[in-house]
């Protein structure tokens, strides 16, 4: 996996947005089409400004799915994830081409509804992020490396829970739901390209324990090491942690 450290998080969402949006059009410029994943969440945020502001990209050539979504949650709570990807990426972009994971009222419903229409091709590119557990998606720890559902109900474990309200996605960790529909390991993995944006101090642990030392169910983002085609992108606060033999160079310039 490629490591890209930036110097704060504008630039690295910039860089990040610079390498996706290059994705985007040549698939479609090869395709006449691009297939994409994208995670939501704080630290996509910069990213996803950079990436809706890149010129060039016929957006109404582009398919969405989305990561994860809680169980029971209605679109119009701040912190469901379709109205996230609906207010920062699918109206700003012109998306028209989506799959929502709408698991109000019947999860395993549209988990294979939408895990049927996300297997139906290959996937061009995901973007993820990486939690404060390690968590890739909501697959927590300990993860299942195994199932091949594309999308699989997960039940989310206390830190999880905890990072939804420390990001202000919630007022108390008795409101955060309990379960969630999450895009599985092995679906993940299937990306033909994965660019993982992670900023943050708050992350150093987790993105420490996902370059250093063993690739395991209990770091589920350390199976993005195994990728052939994996760049983690950080902010010099989430590298914090790495040797700097390993962090590479703190690029100042979202061009390098």
């Amino acid at each position: 996996m490629l490591i890209k450290t930036y110097i704060d998080r504008p630039t690295m969402g910039r860089a990040a947005a610079r390498h996706a949006a290059g994705v985007l059009r040549s698939r479609i410029e090869v395709t006449g089409r691009s297939r994409i994943i994208a995670a939501t969440g704080a630290s996509q945020f910069d990213f996803l400004d950079a990436l809706t502001s890149a010129s060039g990209i016929d957006w109404t050539r582009v398919e969405l799915f989305h990561l994860d979504e809680y169980v029971g949650l209605p679109i119009d709570h701040p912190a469901s994830f379709r109205k996230y990807l609906l207010e920062r990426l699918i109206r700003k972009a012109g998306i028209a081409r989506y799959h929502f994971l709408d698991a109000e009222h019947d999860a395993a419903g549209v988990a294979a509804r939408v895990g049927a229409e996300l297997s139906a091709a290959p996937i061009d590119v995901a973007f993820v992020g990486i939690g404060e557990n390690g968590h890739l998606a909501f697959n927590d720890p300990p993860a299942d490396f195994e199932t091949e559902d594309p999308y699989i109900i997960v039940t989310l474990d206390a830190a999880c829970r905890r990072q939804q309200v420390g990001e202000g996605w919630f007022p108390s960790v008795e409101e955060v739901p309990t379960q969630a529909v999450s895009m599985s390991i092995r679906q993940i993995l299937k990306s033909n390209e994965i660019v993982c944006i992670v900023p943050d101090a708050r992350k150093a642990d987790a993105v420490s324990a996902t370059i250093v030392g063993s690739i395991s169910p209990t770091v589920p983002a350390s199976i993005l090491r195994t990728h052939p085609n994996a760049t983690l992108y950080l902010d010099r606060d989430a590298a914090a942690r790495l040797d700097p033999a390993v962090r590479g160079s703190i690029h100042e310039d979202a061009d390098q």
